[in-house]
């Protein structure tokens, strides 16, 4: 098995020991993504929709780094500190999908990294 460790300067450094995603054939996995920007490693300001929109930004120069597109996204996950937040989730989310959708999951959690409300991770599969 052959792997590509994915990096971009687009998106957040890892705030651990991870890498921002891995290429292993055609399947990319994109480690999770809170709302930071990636210029300054700092929580976006704004609502939970401004935030869902960032991470989904850093998905998608994760995703371009590994060749991909975020529309290539067979399967995402979300974790929330408000489970309330479905429903801007979906708002947002479907400026960045259309049909077919990902699956998806949404997790209800009590924290996250640095204080976050919202984070996303994602498996894509380059056509």
């Amino acid at each position: 098995m052959t792997r590509e460790i994915l990096y971009t300067e687009s998106a957040p450094a890892a705030i651990g020991p991870y890498s921002q995603g891995v290429k292993v054939g055609d399947t990319l996995y994109l480690s999770g993504q809170i709302p930071l920007d990636p210029a300054t490693q700092d929580l976006v300001a704004g609502d939970i929709a401004d935030q869902v929109r960032r991470v989904f930004d850093n998905l998608a120069a994760v995703a371009e780094a590994g060749g991909a597109r975020l529309t290539d996204a067979v399967k995402v996950h979300f974790y929330l500190t408000d489970i309330g937040d479905f429903a801007a989730v979906n708002e947002v989310m479907a400026e960045y999908f259309s049909e077919p959708y990902p699956a998806r999951a949404a997790v209800g959690v009590a924290a996250l990294p640095k204080g976050a409300q919202v984070e996303a991770d994602a498996i894509l599969v380059i056509d």
